[in-house]
C-alpha cells in the first residue's frame, strides 16, 4: 500500500501529477491541480492505491480530511474512484460532511454528474458511516460547537456540553451570551 508520496512535480494534467520520487514517476490523480503545483516544485500527497483487475490507479490528496472522505465515498455502493473524484473535485470536505450529518442532499445535486436521487443515496450512506456521535454533533449550529469547545475547555464532558445546549433558550445567538447560559446551567 502506498499511503503518502513526496517529490518533485514531473508534469501537471486535468486531474493528475505526475510526480519524481527517486527516480521513479509517479501518475497521481488529483481532484483538482489548481491545488499551487508548478513543474519542479515539490509535492506532498496523501495516497490511495486502487487494485483493478488490469491497472493500478493511484489517488492522492493534499489533507487525510480529504482522503478519509475518498475512501468513505469509494466504500458506498456504485460509487467507484472516478465518481468519488468527481464528487471531490466539486464539494468542500467539511461542507459535504456537514451536509451528510444533516441529511441535506441538495448540497451534492448541485455537483454536475450527480442526480437527486444518487445525492440523497449518497447522503444516507455517508450519514450512516459516520458514527452517532458525529450526527448528533451535525445537528448543531456553529455557534453551538464554539460554545462546546468552550465548555469542553473548561473541564465539562461533552455529554454535559449537550444537555447545556439543549435546556438553553434558542433566544440567544451570540456565542458569548450561550457561553454564559451554558455555564449558568452548569452551576459555574
Amino acid at each position: 500500500m502506498i499511503r503518502f508520496i513526496r517529490g518533485e512535480v514531473l508534469d501537471i494534467g486535468t486531474f493528475a501529477v505526475t510526480v519524481d520520487v527517486g527516480g521513479i514517476g509517479y501518475l497521481i490523480h488529483t481532484p483538482s491541480t489548481s491545488g499551487g503545483f508548478a513543474v519542479g516544485e515539490p509535492a506532498a500527497f496523501h495516497t490511495h492505491l486502487a487494485v483493478r483487475e488490469n491497472a493500478l490507479d493511484l489517488y492522492g490528496f493534499l489533507t487525510t480530511e480529504e482522503l478519509d472522505m475518498f475512501l468513505l465515498l469509494i466504500g458506498l455502493p456504485k460509487i467507484g474512484p472516478k465518481s468519488a473524484m468527481l464528487i471531490m473535485s466539486q464539494a468542500d470536505v467539511a461542507l459535504l460532511r456537514k451536509a451528510a450529518l444533516s441529511g441535506d442532499a441538495s448540497y451534492l445535486s448541485k455537483i454536475s454528474g450527480i442526480g437527486k436521487k444518487s445525492a440523497e443515496k449518497i447522503v444516507m450512506g455517508l450519514r450512516e458511516k459516520f458514527g452517532a456521535e458525529d450526527i448528533a454533533l451535525g445537528d448543531y449550529s456553529d455557534t453551538d460547537h464554539d460554545v462546546m469547545d468552550a465548555l469542553i475547555t473548561l473541564g465539562y464532558s461533552q455529554k454535559e456540553s449537550r444537555d447545556a445546549l439543549k435546556k438553553m433558550s434558542p433566544e440567544l445567538t451570540e456565542t458569548n451570551a450561550r457561553i454564559k447560559a451554558a455555564l449558568k446551567l452548569l452551576g459555574r
